[in-house]
């Protein structure tokens, strides 16, 4: 009895547990951090374990929402506590509580200043992420959406780099901006329907002109979130000014609402115009895989290589969910585009530990040298052996080795868009070659080669905290690219209902 109320109650304490927890941690104050970090783990932990049953007591075989709760919240709108998740949904909370935890071991020496609030911003966006993830009323998701980023704000604005002002500005209002076309959309829904439920907007009957307006309002939102080409421009400022663990988060998880966004609300809401637009998105998306792969190349600083790769593989989400249209129209059969929908996913996945990793390598050597600049190091492996491994392995499997978690979503995607046209498949299939040579010259100049840099021979190798934090990752990236079985049987009901909804046409 005792598990089944806590599976009633679980979504609500996966999000209250780490925002009042944060409030906690706020408590500890600024004079007593041991306190603060320690305080911080312990509930980023507790949040981490409770989140276990999603993936263990999970019904693969069924798409319907699972662990739901519904409360009314204000009756006189008709807007409800209403949550939920499906096989879209669960995986991403799962990444979002396990970096979590890892956000708050890496931040344990390098944040020196307010703690405190460092630890309760992590702990309190974290759960409003899993609200993000698990809100089927579209107010609250909307609430949960903008709630999530005041605690970013401040942590790029507060221990940001000299230039975070200006990052944090451009990070809010090119994301605010998104948003305010998407809360259009959403209001012109519910007067509509009556209703602020997301399934029921699934069904609901609409014109195409109006479908192709909703699509455009939810687009502007999601396509600044992922970012998407040519509103990408705010991710490599507010990467290079954040602090690791904010870059960490930013590229791990909310880079993922984006493509969340689509899932949930553009592809089962506004499926004809989806189809009618599906050459926008596949050509935004093989333009981002491409073009900005050759801006990755010329970049002089890490961290901005790393965010220009983050967008080049986002680009990869994007197309596995649109070229689904293309499959269909092509072949009469929906096989082909259920490829490409869990390739999406499963790079979703991939791209959270992956960019994450990357970043905490970065954020490693950051913190011995106080440099992000490529042309400040060389031979580090001579000094730094383990680091140098981990580095390595993480550049390899950002350039999508077979083996890697990188390999399988790219190489799902790739193989789906075949179905599709010949010359999507190829210009996606650049990427491989493009995310190999900015990853591996990465390598070659910070890792290998002689040591010219004094600050470099006297650098120290990673202690066993940031080999548990990089250890782990290794270990995700590898169980996840040589058996992603479990995360595609996870997903597969929901990806076919998905499937199933979106090749029916709402047109009145």
């Amino acid at each position: 009895m005792m598990n089944g109320t806590m599976n009633g109650f679980l979504l609500s304490i996966l999000i209250w547990l780490p925002i009042l927890g944060g409030v906690g941690v706020m408590m500890a104050g600024a004079q007593r951090p041991a306190l603060a970090k320690g305080l911080a783990l312990l509930i980023a932990t507790a949040t981490f374990l409770v989140s276990l049953p999603l993936f263990f007591a999970f019904d693969t075989s069924t798409a319907a929402m699972q662990f739901v709760e519904l409360r009314p919240w204000i009756e006189t709108f008709n807007i409800n506590y209403y949550l939920g998740v499906d096989g879209f949904s669960a995986p991403l909370i799962l990444l979002t509580t396990f970096f979590g935890v890892l956000v708050v071991i890496a931040g344990w020496r390098s944040i020196q200043q307010n703690v405190n609030q460092y630890m309760a911003a992590f702990l309190v966006m974290e759960g409003l992420m899993v609200g993000v993830f698990s809100a089927l009323d579209a107010l609250l998701f909307y609430v949960f959406f903008e709630a999530m980023l005041i605690p970013m704000f401040l942590v790029i604005g507060v221990w940001g780099g000299p230039r975070r002002v200006y990052a944090t500005i451009k990070f809010f209002l090119y994301t605010f901006l998104g948003s305010v076309f998407m809360l259009i959309g959403l209001i012109y829904l519910y007067i509509v329907s009556g209703t602020w439920d997301i399934l029921a907007w699934h069904d609901l009957p609409l014109g195409l002109a109006v479908q192709k307006w909703l699509f455009l309002g939810f687009l502007a939102a999601f396509a600044v979130k992922i970012p998407m080409f040519p509103v990408h421009t705010w991710l490599p400022d507010a990467h290079v000014e954040a602090p690791t663990g904010g870059s960490v988060i930013l590229a791990a998880i909310m880079l993922k609402i984006g493509g969340y966004g689509f899932i949930r609300f553009s592809l089962p809401i506004t499926p004809d115009a989806s189809a009618a637009l599906d050459w926008l998105v596949i050509a935004l998306s093989l333009i981002a895989v491409v073009y900005i792969g050759f801006v990755a190349l010329a970049q002089q600083d890490m961290k901005k290589l790393i965010a220009y790769s983050s967008i080049s593989h986002m680009g990869f989400v994007t197309l596995g969910l649109f070229v689904a249209f293309a499959i269909y129209r092509k072949t009469g059969g929906v096989s082909g585009a259920a490829l490409g929908v869990e390739g999406a996913m499963v790079q979703m996945v991939s791209h959270g530990f992956i960019s994450g990793a990357l970043f905490l390598t970065v954020g490693v050597l950051y913190d011995r040298m106080h440099s992000r600049m490529i042309k400040d190091y060389g031979g580090v492996a001579n000094t730094m052996p383990w680091f140098a491994m981990f580095a390595v392995f993480f550049l390899m499997a950002n350039s999508g080795l077979p083996g890697t978690s990188g390999f399988v979503g790219e190489f799902m995607v790739i193989l789906s868009s075949f179905q599709a046209n010949f010359w999507f498949a190829l210009l996606a299939a650049l990427t491989l070659i493009l995310g190999a040579a900015y990853s591996l010259w990465l390598a070659k100049r910070v890792i290998f080669g002689a040591v010219n840099n004094r600050e470099v021979q006297n650098l120290q190798d990673i202690n066993s905290r940031e080999a548990f934090v990089l250890g782990t990752l290794a270990v995700a990236i590898l169980f996840l690219g040589l058996w992603p079985q479990p995360l595609v049987d996870m997903m597969q009901a929901s990806v076919d209902h998905l499937l199933q909804h979106i090749i029916q046409s709402k047109v009145i």
